[in-house]
């Protein structure tokens, strides 16, 4: 108990700053980092050159490939942004149904998981959000749509990065965790659904629209277990929004709502407008297959990598002391030429390229910080065996265990606003406490991101993000009073579920 309550600290440490003082996450997690360097030398006898050792790997982690895939998955983002058929895709989604309900639907969760899969990182949020006050909603109802609708899809935000993360913490292939949290989150993408129509038009809506909420979850979660198990993960959300679309517009065809509320947004744009709006992810896709199905190419992307043996990290260490530098396959490359790509079909110049990929950098300045300090504090806590005392703390609860591990977390998220750095926070205890326990270890590290997500709706700077967006700034409280307590709802569904899984049958 009291190694584990010393171990501990950093992680406390990190939450009461950011949850209670309310202090810059990159601050933050620099001053967890340096709690957790002292423990782990003056407690835990980790020497003090693998200690930092440690600390400098899972920094370099975090920069490479974490933050290059943010960085380049923000600059498509504002690569397509700074053309007009960013917009383009926003009407042609809203073309599919004349209700606004439905076109809020397809707006909020299946727009929002198109931009979730190239850009995280509350992107949807605020893109959302100011669409869906365009189609007449109050600001705050566009802003709680938006805020529940990036549950669903935040498990594989920005190409997959926190199954990637959850890969490298816990040793566990990325390819096996992005299948089966897939089959996790495929629960929540049928609950969602009903969530928001019950928040944008409360029991009438549902009463009239539920078709179209199963429907659309049915089609959202048969995407993200149709990409994750037979394409490949990074494009999960991708196959949710296609998914999804395609279920309601064949939906669409014979059926019809009840009181349908008509919308006054104009929805006509040409075949080649929609073509070329469509484009990067198109070329995206493409990428993804080349260098995962296509032989030469997929060897090539392999062999140009390197992995070496990070130095001053003892054999105890095990896959951790192990750094792949894969550049050519990294999903945050294939964004990149994604963006040379698109340049040109969108009439993008060079010169505004250029420029939209520094204005990224400084979007993302602070970001860069938080991420390779946060990766920095996960490894040297799995090195010094900090996150194995956790562990082992946490086994005390027995197969009750498997109920609670989904809430863990859950309550990282939405103290740290990504399932990435609660993943890496948290997934190594998860494995420790599943094997003390008896537990599937794989199944608790899954879930402890698919169950994170649901944090996401409360997580301070979301909440923040998504009241300035549509124009109601400190109006956080609000939105919390109307969110929190869905998002504890379906974290129970899943928490009971991930337990009947983990005990009683198996």
């Amino acid at each position: 108990m009291g190694r584990a309550l010393l171990a501990a600290i950093p992680l406390l440490a990190l939450l009461v700053l950011l949850g209670g003082l309310r202090m810059r996450s990159y601050r933050a997690a620099l001053i967890g980092l340096a709690i957790a360097l002292l423990l782990a030398v003056t407690v835990f006898g980790l020497p003090a050159g693998q200690a930092f050792s440690s600390a400098a790997e899972g920094a370099a982690f975090g920069l490479f490939p974490i933050v290059w895939i943010i960085l380049n998955a923000v600059w498509l983002n504002k690569l397509q942004r700074a053309t007009r058929y960013f917009d383009v895709i926003g009407r042609t989604f809203c073309a599919v149904s004349g209700d606004v309900r439905i076109q809020a639907l397809l707006v909020a969760f299946s727009f929002g998981a198109l931009i979730e899969s190239v850009s995280g990182f509350g992107t949807p949020i605020a893109v959302t959000s100011v669409m869906l006050t365009a189609l007449g909603f109050t600001p705050v109802r566009a802003a709680v749509i938006a805020l529940f609708a990036n549950t669903a899809p935040a498990s594989f935000g920005s190409v997959g990065n926190p199954i990637q993360t959850l890969a490298k913490v816990t040793a566990y292939p990325a390819d096996e965790l992005g299948a089966t949290a897939a089959r996790e989150s495929a629960v929540l993408a049928v609950l969602v659904p009903f969530v928001l129509l019950l928040l944008l038009d409360g029991r009438k809506g549902l009463r009239e629209l539920w078709p179209a909420a199963l429907v659309a979850g049915i089609g959202f979660g048969g995407g993200q277990l149709l990409f994750s198990n037979f394409f490949t993960y990074q494009l999960t959300n991708l196959g949710a929004a296609l998914g999804s679309t395609v279920a309601l517009m064949l939906l669409l065809h014979f059926w019809s709502p009840s009181g349908e509320r008509e919308s006054t947004v104009p929805v006509r744009d040409s075949r080649r407008d929609i073509v070329l709006a469509f484009a990067p992810y198109a070329i995206l896709v493409g990428l993804f297959a080349v260098v995962t199905f296509v032989g030469p190419a997929k060897w090539l992307a392999n062999e140009v990598g390197f992995s070496f043996r990070w130095p001053g990290l003892s054999e105890s260490a095990g896959r951790l002391a192990v750094f792949d530098f894969e550049w050519l396959n990294s999903s945050g490359t294939i964004l990149l030429v994604t963006g040379v790509l698109t340049a040109a079909p969108l009439r993008v110049s060079a010169r505004t390229a250029i420029r939209s990929y520094g204005q990224a950098v400084l979007q993302i300045r602070w970001a860069m910080v938080a991420i390779a300090a946060v990766l920095a504090l996960a490894y040297v806590m799995n090195v010094s065996g900090m996150a194995l005392a956790l562990g082992e703390w946490a086994a005390g609860a027995g197969p009750w265990y498997a109920l609670f591990s989904g809430a863990i977390g859950w309550f990282g998220v939405a103290l740290t606003g990504s399932d990435t750095s609660s993943n890496a926070l948290f997934g190594a205890m998860q494995i420790a406490a599943a094997h003390s326990v008896g537990v599937s270890p794989h199944l608790m590290a899954v879930t402890n991101s698919v169950a994170g997500v649901l944090g996401k709706a409360v997580a301070v700077q979301n909440l923040a993000l998504a009241s300035s967006a549509v124009g109601l700034p400190d109006n956080e409280g609000e939105l919390l009073r109307k969110v929190l307590g869905w998002s504890l709802l379906l974290l129970a569904i899943l928490c009971a579920m991930v337990w009947v899984l983990a005990t009683v049958m198996t």
